[in-house]
């Protein structure tokens, strides 16, 4: 029994990790053509208004899933039906009135919460997103419903319907905007309608899910004994506000950054209104990518948390330890890579995908290469954190790192000589400060903790050869050849550039052992991945 439920939870975090890996690819595919539609100014307001709708959603449905699936499993294993059902009525009907709420909020003050922040033009965006917030607290409590039941497939299919959606109907909206001449506030909000629709279109499928497995479960146990309402509701929300408060926090501070980010530089570095905005636009445009290689990190953390925490129950440190040390090799020879290749090639990556925008793009791109880095290193140390027990520690890291960011970003971006540079400083200063925090902690709280400098040393090394391929093969056929002199040929050298630098990684990597077959255990098919390059 106790392997069976091991096997679905493995099931389950291998769907859960995919469906990040390929949200993510859809997202990248989403933004890429919908900021080219909006240019700078456009995405600058399109950044805006995700910005305090993420608060809100936060706020209103981060910790349900966790929340309702933990209690519906934990009551499905005592048999206890009757309370699984009052869990998910109970959960229905209170989140939908948070929901309403904020969604309400959105709709009455949409223009209060645009000068908030410092723009205005975003005003429409709130009101089209408003009932995005309410929609997606519905389809949180089935979320966790269907994965209090080891299902998992509810929630990815529903995840990818809405990034889809993003996808097909907010770039066709802003399109067809564009095409009539429409304001670039306008089309913004058009393009946000997309996640709207999105999730409008998730709900009826989790509705039909919900009713075919409640037809398996309503003739079962219907005499168990059920906690009062009001009882009930206490589980939920002491499991839920924890969850809420901490998954906020990142949240707030990035809705106090763009105020502040818009605020000093006009206050500060002494720009207009319309230069901030297109400020604001590009170093979101740069943002797109800072977030991708992170993206392939969260399959890794989802698996290493249960085997550390395995070999810390049978009180095997070493295994522990070796865990980690695997794990964190494996993020450092994904995500350093990935960070360094987008900061040597900023220039050609950025003017291929995004044409035509601020002259700051590529740098702006360089620090945030940089910075991805220290969030895939950050997110492989909380990990280490959880799965050892000190989850609550993982969270003093967040506020301090924001903290850092907002000081970072005052004194910066205020400044006339560096403006808009500031930002992407501030995220690397921020996420530096955090995995700082987390490492201290590791080393010294646990009795055998993972050797940072041996792990790390080697694909350092891999790293550097390949920026060097990198930069030298771009700089050969982009400056010395020419090719850089147009798109195509930029495109054409910019190509070609990463291929030699994925060779010379590899090759690199191959020459000096860095990776083993014990390494890729946390990769998905990493054995098969190993025996393909016969790895020991």
């Amino acid at each position: 029994m106790a392997t069976k439920r091991n096997s679905s939870y493995l099931e389950g975090a291998a769907i859960l990790a995919g469906t990040i890996v390929i949200t993510k690819i859809i997202g990248f595919l989403y933004k890429i053509p919908l900021y080219n539609l909006l240019g700078d100014e456009g995405s600058g307001l399109f950044q805006s208004t995700y910005t305090v709708y993420n608060l809100l959603l936060t706020i209103s449905t981060a910790g349900i899933p966790v929340a309702l699936s933990r209690l519906i499993s934990a009551a499905r294993a005592t048999g206890r039906y009757k309370q699984v059902r009052k869990y998910f009525s109970l959960s229905l009907a209170s989140f939908s009135v948070i929901g309403a709420i904020c969604m309400i909020i959105m709709l009455l003050f949409p223009e209060q919460l645009a000068s908030f922040i410092g723009t205005p033009e975003i005003k429409l965006g709130l009101i089209v997103l408003a009932p995005a917030v309410l929609f997606s607290c519905i389809i949180s409590v089935y979320r966790g419903y269907a994965q209090g039941f080891s299902d998992m497939l509810p929630t990815s299919i529903s995840q990818i319907i809405e990034v889809a959606s993003k996808l097909v109907f907010g770039i066709a909206i802003a399109w067809i905007l564009t095409k009539t001449g429409a304001k670039i506030s306008t089309i913004s909000a058009g393009a946000i309608a997309g996640s709207t629709i999105g999730l409008g279109i998730s709900i009826p499928l989790l509705v039909l899910y919900k009713n075919r497995v409640s037809t398996k479960v309503s003739s079962r146990s219907e005499l168990d004994p059920a906690l009062s309402s009001s009882e009930t509701l206490k589980l939920i929300y002491k499991i839920c506000i924890p969850i809420t408060l901490s998954s906020s926090i990142l949240n707030i501070i990035s809705l106090i950054d763009t105020k502040l980010i818009y605020s000093r530089l006009q206050v500060g570095a002494g720009l207009s209104y319309y230069q901030s905005k297109i400020l604001y636009g590009v170093y979101g445009k740069a943002q797109t990518l800072f977030n991708i290689p992170s993206a392939f990190i969260v399959p890794i953390t989802v698996a290493v948390v249960p085997a550390i925490s395995a070999y810390i129950a049978r009180h095997d440190r070493e295994g522990a330890r070796s865990t980690m040390e695997s794990s964190l090799k494996v993020t450092t020879l994904f995500a350093l890579p990935a960070g360094v290749g987008l900061c040597v090639l900023s220039y050609p990556i950025f003017n291929v995908l995004y044409p035509g925008s601020n002259e700051n793009g590529p740098a702006l791109l360089a620090v945030l290469g940089i910075a991805s880095f220290f969030v895939c290193i950050q997110l492989i140390t909380n990990a280490f954190l959880q799965a050892s027990g000190y989850e609550k520690i993982a969270l003093l890291a967040l506020p301090l790192g924001g903290i850092v960011k907002i000081i970072v970003n005052w004194i910066l971006v205020g400044n006339e000589n560096i403006n808009i540079m500031g930002a992407p400083v501030g995220t690397l200063c921020c996420y530096i400060a955090i995995t700082a925090f987390n490492i201290y902690f590791i080393k010294n709280t646990m009795r055998q903790p993972p050797r940072f400098l041996k792990t790390l040393l080697k694909p350092i090394i891999c790293t550097a050869i390949m920026a060097v391929a990198a930069l030298g093969t771009y700089s050969v056929l982009g400056n010395v050849v020419g090719l850089s002199q147009s798109k195509i040929g930029m495109m054409a050298a910019m190509v070609v550039a990463i291929i030699v630098a994925v060779i010379a990684y590899v090759i690199a990597v191959y020459i000096t052992g860095t990776i083993t077959k014990e390494d890729m255990r946390f990769v998905p098919k990493g054995d098969k991945i190993a025996k393909v390059l016969k790895l020991k």
